[in-house]
């Protein structure tokens, strides 16, 4: 997979995607991750990218062209048009099911939006959708986009050291993820659950199983509607509900 994010803070982006898991992707070359700074497309010397927005209003607007010249610069090496992502908070929510679509793709495009956001036109003329990743307001388009994009690439092949490493975690199936633990067996008065001690693979599968499902009941009920359980899972939680 490659992604190309449009920013106006590059070295920001590079830093956070040079480090740890993704870091080393890149550096294999299991990921190809490339940060464009807008202002190199900007056709003033000034390098401006940004505008006052008509009808008034407060803050500044980034300008269209630079967008898609810089766009259309991406087109060009990649020889075919990538999916256009806009990081927008009057976008969709980003969830693990989506991030499990977008992974198919070969190559995605980016787009941080940052003052006031962006010209509409040029996201109407480019951009095949717009993703948040929460019902709040931040100074910039980097952020989500470095959310974005470490969610999106720790799921292609060759990033964690087995699928098992996502295929378990929250939200993956519509689950939370089950509890964990590490030595000391007792810490302050506090032990490990002993069928983790047991050495049975298949008890501590289904011990997994089942408080994963009631992690999910505690903390996030909404999810189980999209989860897919037995109904032996479904006589669980009806007897766990009428405690």
């Amino acid at each position: 997979m490659r992604i190309d994010i449009i920013t106006l803070f590059d070295e920001m982006c590079e830093t956070v995607l040079s480090e740890s898991i993704i870091g080393r992707a890149r550096a294999a070359g299991t990921v190809d991750v490339r940060c464009h700074q807008l202002r190199d497309y900007a056709l003033d010397k000034h390098r401006r990218v940004d505008d006052t927005t008509y009808g008034g209003g407060m803050g500044m607007l980034l300008k269209a062209e630079p967008i898609a010249l810089c766009y259309e610069h991406i087109c060009d090496e990649l020889g075919e048009k990538p999916h256009f992502v806009y990081m927008s908070p009057k976008g969709a929510i980003l969830t693990q099911h989506r991030l499990k679509e977008l992974s198919s793709y070969p190559n995605i495009c980016v787009l941080c939006g940052h003052y006031e956001g962006v010209d509409q036109r040029v996201l109407d003329a480019y951009v095949d959708e717009e993703i948040s990743i929460g019902d709040y307001v931040l100074t910039g388009g980097e952020l989500p986009a470095l959310v974005f994009c470490d969610a999106l690439l720790r799921l292609q092949a060759g990033v964690l050291s087995d699928d098992a490493c996502y295929r378990d975690e929250s939200h993956y199936d519509a689950l939370l993820e089950y509890p964990q633990y590490t030595k000391p067996y007792e810490w302050r008065g506090r032990s490990v659950p002993e069928v983790l001690l047991s050495g049975h693979h298949e008890n501590i599968t289904r011990w997994r199983r089942e408080q994963s499902i009631l992690e999910t009941m505690d903390k996030r009920p909404d999810l189980l509607e999209r989860a897919t359980l037995t109904e032996q899972e479904r006589a669980l939680l009806r007897s766990k509900d009428g405690e």
